[in-house]
Parts: C-alpha cells; structure tokens; sequence
C-alpha cells in the first residue's frame, strides 16, 4: 500500500487485507510504503502488524518501487491506501496469479463505479480516452489502465524495469507488460468513495497529461511515425498532382503556392519517419523497448552506405535542376520570370536537395546511433 498521509483510512485497509489472508489461508504480509507521512500514519501501520517501508524519494511510483523492492512474497497485491478499493476480496487476483498471469489488472468498469467513488470528467472522458489509446498504441486488451488495485508476480515486474516516478507509474506497468508480452488479465473490481475528509492526491489536468505524454513517448510509432507517414503520403500526392500545371475543382485553383505547401508536408513528414526511427533505436539501445525483429531485419539493408548513396543522389538530382532553372533564368537576362513555370522546377529542386541532405545526415546519425545498440548488446 503506497502511503502519505492517510491517517484517517489506512487502518481500516489494513484490517481488511488481515482478514483477507486469514480467510483464505494466505501466508503473506501487508506492507505499506510511507513515502514521508507527517500524520502519524506509520505508527498506524506498524500497530497494526504492517511492516513499514521508508521511501524517501516523492511521488507514486517511488513510493510502489520502493514497496516492491522491498516485499518477500512471490505475489503482490498492490492498491490504495485510501479505502477506495475492498481488500478483502483479493482472492480472485490471487487465483488468477496461481493460473499463470503475470499481470492481473482490476477494472472498475466491469466491477462497478460507486456514486461518487470518481469525478464524472474522469469517468466518462479521462480515463477511457487514455485507457483506449493505450490500448490502440500497445494492442492490448486491458480495459482500464488506471485502476489502483492490481496484482503481479514481482520477478515478472521486476524484470520491466519500471522507472517513472510519479502517477503515469500505473500505465507504465501495463504498457511495459504488454510489450515485454508478459500474460494479462483483469478481473471486476469495485471502486468506492474513499474515506478521507482532505482532497486526493490526484490532479486530474497535470496527472491526466502525464499519463498521455507516457503514452506518446512510448508509442514512436504513433508519435512520429504515423502522421510522418501520412504527412509525406498527401505531401507527395498533392505534389505529384500539381506537377504538370494547375488544377482547379469547383472554381478553386491550385497551383505553385498549393505546390510549395505540398513540399513542405514532406520534408516535416520525412523527419518525423527519421525522429520514429531514431527514437525506437536510442529506446531499444537504453532498454526502454524490447528487440524489434522488423527492425533488424530492415538493418541488413538500410545502411550507412545505402543512405549515403541515396542522399547523394537526390542532392545531383536537386543540384542539376537547380543548374537547369538558374540557366533559364540566365537567358532571360536574369529579368523576372513565370514562378507558375519556373516553381515547378525549383520547389521539386529544393526538395530534392533537402531530403538528399536530410537522408545522409541521418544515416551517419543513426550509424552512431547503431554503435551504441551493438554495444548495448555486447553486455
């Protein structure tokens, strides 16, 4: 049980997790992880049979880090301090560990949501937007990332390496499990008012933000790689449209203008592919992701030589039309002349030159990028 200043609720958790492991004969102990308590909470806890754990280091994750750390049992049921949840019914969380789940998830959507137990912006918008999110990023079934009460076998979270401090800890747990491929469940799990007279420690705006930028960090693909794809996909299309001449739909016009917006989509579409790319690579090298397959397998033949090749031939190519536009130019006397003509060479030029750069850059920094991942693996 994560713990600050819950002098008023903890006790009663306490004794319904005793009569839990009384009632179905379950040899384990309670601990509660006092992440700086001034209410004489832990006095509370250690009355009442609890073993203390001191976490010096604030914020939700510390406090549950160091409260793992610290547990002997093989199983651990994690959950609020605050009564929000009944510990006394553990066991369906205890049998389905005993199945072989590595991860068992409560959901307080299938188990019930008391009046006035959640604020209804979080009920109806916070917590499944950002439930449905996780589970569209990281193909999970989980149905509610958020829920307080949870249990897990300790080797198999341990072995996560979960580093996050504060309240995203919750969706770093089942992220990290779904990618690592750890088996997860869930089973009903009622959520309560609690039972404290001050505010919660929960901050919807800031806490609702920090689960979602989690989220997004952890999803290079649907960062970076996603709306990169899609930008350089209308980009070029738009492009390739415009290149013969202006179009023009229901009495609108389209042309170089429409053209340079066009180029523009790809470059920004090209270097969120090239920022998909190196976050997954700097991700795995720091252990933040597991081996991807597809992206070995695309590194056998996206090299540093193969980008070099590439990025210089679409720098010539940028280059000799450029030579082109500025010889007509030339022989217009360097007077002014038709951008609806001149454009169609120039902007294409530019972008040729831009993505040709763009690419050998990359290439050498994904290279370094590369040294680092082959000596990660080393040790």
């Amino acid at each position: 049980m994560p713990c600050l200043n819950e002098v008023e609720t903890l006790g009663a958790c306490i004794e319904k997790a005793q009569r839990a492991l009384h009632q179905f004969g379950v040899q384990g102990e309670i601990v509660v992880a006092d992440n700086g308590s001034t209410d004489g909470s832990q006095a509370i806890a250690a009355r009442m049979g609890a073993r203390v754990v001191h976490v010096a280091a604030k914020g939700y994750g510390n406090a549950l880090m160091g409260g793992i750390a610290a547990a002997r049992g093989k199983y651990i049921i994690m959950g609020d301090a605050d009564d929000s949840y009944d510990f006394t019914q553990l066991n369906p969380f205890l049998e389905k560990l005993r199945e072989g789940y590595d991860l068992v998830m409560g959901n307080r959507f299938k188990g019930g949501i008391k009046p006035g137990a959640m604020p209804l912006l979080n009920r109806y918008f916070g917590v499944p937007v950002l439930t449905a999110i996780g589970r569209v990023f990281f193909r999970t079934s989980c149905g509610d990332f958020h829920c307080g009460l949870r249990g897990f076998r300790k080797a198999s979270v341990q072995a996560l390496d979960l580093r996050t401090t504060g309240m995203e800890f919750a969706s770093e747990m089942v992220v990290k499990a779904a990618l690592r491929k750890l088996r997860i469940t869930e089973v009903p799990t009622t959520l309560s008012p609690d039972g404290r007279s001050r505010p919660p420690h929960l901050r919807r705006w800031r806490d609702g933000w920090r689960h979602l930028r989690f989220l997004l960090l952890y999803s290079p693909r649907w960062l970076f790689l996603v709306p990169g794809a899609l930008l350089m996909s209308a980009g070029s299309t738009i492009g390739m449209w415009l290149l013969p001449g202006a179009r023009t739909i229901g009495g609108v016009t389209f042309d170089v203008h429409t053209l340079l917006f066009a180029a523009m989509a790809v470059v920004i579409g090209f270097q969120a592919i090239n920022f998909a790319v190196f976050a997954k690579v700097f991700a795995i090298s720091e252990r933040l992701l597991p081996e991807d397959p597809r992206l070995t397998r695309a590194f056998r033949f996206i090299t540093l030589e193969t980008g070099l090749l590439v990025g210089t031939a679409l720098v010539l190519a940028g280059t000799a039309a450029s030579v082109w536009a500025f010889a007509v130019w030339e022989r217009r006397g360097f007077g002014s002349l038709d951008p609806s003509r001149t454009f169609r060479v120039v902007i294409p030029a530019a972008l040729s030159l831009i993505l040709g750069c763009q690419i050998v850059f990359s290439s050498f920094f994904l290279s370094i990028l590369g040294m680092g991942r082959r000596g990660s693996e080393q040790r």
